[in-house]
């Protein structure tokens, strides 16, 4: 049977890197060390709109994300949230803004997570999934739940208190399950989504309900988008998916039948593939490699055996 964590360690899958960076959730709620922090000339901040960021290359040509010294930021109002400290003692911060900065010279450019997720370093990208996370759900949890009043932030982001009823609200995570489905003859099993462009294959994804296990979620998944019933479910890995609030549990699921049902509504195509006929599609352009960025493209690669064919961001 194949191993399918041999490779996790050597090549960590995008988003999920180390980033160095202690988050240090124990000063959330201690304003007088939040504003001593902001206020310290070795704090850093970025701003953050719409998912996306200013990244810039360096003169030694590795991509970094554009960051100010908190003296430097823009105002914020109170969109300012604390991400953490680094082994130097550096903290850092987001600042959600309507739109991104101006840069005077020019050669930095907004980018969102699909490209920067491959070009910055474990501790800007840590940083940047924590931002774009926590910006959106800013932006779309700005009232309660309860009651309907307007919240107001706390915890240095972490948190949206209601001042009328008191109820407090917490960073939104949404638990979806991504499988690699394979059958007795080691074929694994890619399907094409209603509003994808022709050839872009992928594997099988969907979200956990309410008082399911996630083996569960799998199985009901797989057998509702394509038809075909998975018995052993084994866990890979998981990577945070901010598009906009999920968490990505990776799995690979061994399938009991192998005729193809699909549904129509989310899934328009699915196919059985061998390695060899999987390499013949990649060669000859009928389907496209996932996005490198995608815990997708890793579960297919630990089956392939070998790094996929790189994929642009656009």
């Amino acid at each position: 049977m194949t191993t399918w964590t041999d490779h996790t360690a050597d090549r960590p899958i995008s988003l999920t890197a180390p980033s160095g960076i202690d988050r240090a959730a124990h000063h959330r709620l201690d304003e007088a060390w939040l504003a001593a922090a902001w206020s310290h000339p070795s704090t850093r901040c970025f701003v953050v709109s719409g998912g996306q960021v200013l990244i810039d290359e360096t003169a030694d040509g590795r991509t970094e994300l554009v960051m100010t010294p908190s003296f430097e930021a823009p105002l914020t109002e109170a969109h300012r949230y604390f991400l953490g400290t680094d082994e130097d003692g550096v903290s850092y911060f987001a600042l959600q803004k309507d739109s991104l900065p101006g840069r005077i010279d020019q050669s930095a450019r907004p980018a969102g997570l699909r490209e920067a997720g491959l070009l910055l370093s474990a501790r800007d990208v840590g940083l940047m999934v924590h931002a774009v996370g926590l910006e959106n759900w800013q932006r779309t949890h700005r009232f309660c739940s309860r009651c309907g009043e307007r919240t107001i932030i706390a915890a240095a982001g972490h948190i949206r208190r209601c001042p009328a009823c008191g109820a407090e609200h917490y960073p939104r995570t949404d638990p979806a399950v991504i499988m690699a489905v394979t059958d007795a003859d080691d074929r694994i099993l890619l399907g094409r989504q209603v509003h994808w462009p022709e050839g872009r294959f992928s594997t099988l994804a969907g979200f956990v309900e309410p008082g399911e296990s996630i083996e569960q979620a799998v199985r009901r998944e797989v057998s509702e988008e394509v038809g075909i019933t998975v018995g052993q479910v084994e866990y890979v890995a998981s990577q945070p998916w901010p598009f906009p609030s999920s968490l990505m549990l990776g799995f690979l699921a061994h399938a009991t039948t192998t005729g193809i049902d699909v549904d129509g509504d989310e899934i328009h195509e699915a196919r059985w593939f061998s390695r060899d006929e999987l390499r013949a599609a990649f060669e000859s352009g009928e389907v496209l490699p996932p996005y490198g960025i995608s815990i997708a493209a890793r579960l297919i690669e630990l089956w392939y055996g070998k790094p996929l064919p790189t994929r642009s961001f656009v």
